[in-house]
């Protein structure tokens, strides 16, 4: 009888060390992958050799919790990317104009031609007309990036909203030879959302067009609410496509422009819980929204 209880005793304290045995040894896993996992660039999770159902389960709640740090990671690096492109364009966007206002001063006080002041005082007002669109637009951004409040939402006549926005860049598309064809469709198109976000974001991609369309435009607004706006842009490669909507993006060296409009106009869209997107096919740029 005792002799048994001695075997039983014995079996469960070789069974409870290999066990605590097991454990340790999946800690120790987890440990050194956790440690390498943080100095690796790499999507690979921890594994452990062990079949226990909490390490198992450790392991993998690690593992989420890698991804998202991770996720975090390429955020913060792509923001910092973008920070420094940013700083780049806009130095040079704002150097470029006061650097001609300079030597616009300059070349005032070498002369008393009134006719050459003239012309070098009409310089530095187109000069400064540019930079106070710079800081428009920045301002413009800032503005509703940081706004968290909720956008006032109200039943919004799509296709009238469009007309409307079409019509107010009408003398600007046709002063830069742009006649647009449009396609609107009679079916009632409502949405409740921001009537003025929806019209920002009409009024960003209309300019946009005004700047990089190789003469056409054709915006289309069909039946189920997708609104297209497609033109000619040869230049274009599909890479600059892909970061059309990044921050302070441009597509030119030498622009008026912080390359914030389509990013201002992807972030109205989403938070009216919509989608906006580009595509580059046969040298036409195609931007659709769904909302």
């Amino acid at each position: 009888m005792v002799y048994g209880i001695v075997v039983i005793l014995a079996a469960m304290v070789i069974a409870m060390s290999i066990k605590i045995y097991s454990l340790k040894k999946s800690a120790r896993e987890i440990a050194d992958e956790f440690a390498d996992r943080l100095h690796t660039d790499t999507n690979t999770g921890i594994t452990i050799t062990s079949s226990d159902k909490d390490m198992c389960r450790l392991a993998e709640s690690i593992n989420e919790q890698l991804k998202i740090l991770r996720r975090e990671y390429l955020q913060y690096h792509h923001g910092n990317t973008e920070l420094k492109n940013a700083v780049t364009n806009i130095s040079h966007d704002i150097r470029t104009p006061l650097t001609a206002i300079a030597g616009n001063l300059y070349m005032i006080r070498k002369t008393d031609e009134l006719s050459e002041i003239r012309e070098y005082i009409s310089a530095i007002e187109e000069r400064t007309e540019s930079m106070k669109q710079l800081t428009e637009e920045l301002f413009r951004y800032s503005v509703i990036v940081s706004d968290e409040g909720e956008a006032v939402r109200e039943e919004v006549f799509v296709n009238q909203l469009l007309a409307e926005s079409i019509g107010s860049f009408y003398p600007v598309l046709t002063e830069k030879g742009i006649t647009p064809k449009i396609n609107i469709t009679d079916t009632r198109v409502v949405r409740n959302i921001s009537s003025s976000d929806l019209e920002r974001v009409f009024s960003n991609l209309l300019n946009n067009a005004v700047k990089y369309s190789d003469g056409d435009l054709e915006i289309t607004l069909s039946d189920n609410g997708e609104i297209t706006f497609a033109n000619t842009a040869k230049e274009l490669s599909s890479v600059q496509v892909e970061q059309l909507f990044d921050r302070f993006y441009t597509v030119e060296a030498a622009h008026n422009s912080t390359g914030l409009g389509l990013s201002i106009a992807r972030t109205l869209v989403e938070r009216m819980g919509g989608s906006i997107t580009a595509d580059h096919y046969d040298d036409r740029l195609m931007i659709r929204i769904k909302i």
